[in-house]
């Protein structure tokens, strides 16, 4: 039987919202696996708005949900429906957009807030034992959601670090390639373009996550 999975996505973009190559991996990977994916988003606006182009902010306001449903093909839902009883694990992607969408990390630091929609969500995850797997800087909400203690990773930059022990979680070095598990709170995380340079590696990390959260997800089965 086929596994099914939250995906939450913060926008459409590096910059400001959720980073596409990232998000596409992720969804590849899933669906190559045999899971069935549904991808959700805050309905709310983005912290601001980038020209990827410039780099410039730009002056003018988007919607999260309706720019992530640019990668979704429109198959995106308001996260305030997404319930944990109905999925698998839960993963969510990188990009600026979980640092300044789902959360307001990039401004605050180790300070931060979670989305409540999303923080509520991904307790419910963690309180029921099922996997959940934190892509690139999405690692940042770990300590929010499970508490001090939680091991993670972001790769080696040493100031993003320091600002996810200082909330409390244990920081792992990793390679772009690999991942970061936390057995006991069934917690994978991976890099991805925190350190990559190349999307074939990102890739490889990327992979290797989907593959260990849907493995995590046969634990909670129980033999008849």
């Amino acid at each position: 039987m086929s596994k099914k999975i939250a995906v939450i996505l913060s926008g459409c973009g590096v910059y400001d919202g959720a980073e596409i190559h990232e998000s596409v991996i992720t969804l590849l990977r899933l669906d190559q696996r045999g899971a069935q994916v549904q991808c959700f988003a805050p309905d709310v606006a983005q912290l601001h708005v980038i020209n990827h182009l410039t780099g410039a902010e730009m002056p003018e306001s988007r919607n999260v949900l309706v720019e992530s449903a640019r990668i979704a093909r429109g198959e995106v839902k308001d996260i305030r429906e997404a319930s944990v009883d109905d999925f698998d694990a839960l993963i969510v992607p990188g990009g600026f957009g979980a640092a300044k969408n789902l959360s307001n990390f990039a401004v605050e630091g180790a300070g931060c807030s979670v989305n409540p929609q999303l923080l509520a969500l991904a307790e419910a995850f963690a309180e029921a034992g099922k996997p959940v797997g934190l892509i690139c800087i999405a690692p940042a909400l770990a300590a929010k959601i499970y508490g001090p203690g939680v091991t993670c990773t972001i790769g080696n930059c040493p100031d993003t670090a320091a600002a996810l022990d200082k909330m409390g979680a244990t920081h792992q070095e990793c390679a772009v390639e690999d991942i970061v598990e936390d057995k006991a709170r069934k917690l994978v995380s991976t890099p991805a373009y925190m350190l990559g340079k190349r999307i074939s590696e990102v890739a490889s990390g990327i992979n290797k996550l989907v593959d260990r959260v849907l493995e995590l997800t046969h634990e909670n089965e129980h033999p008849l």
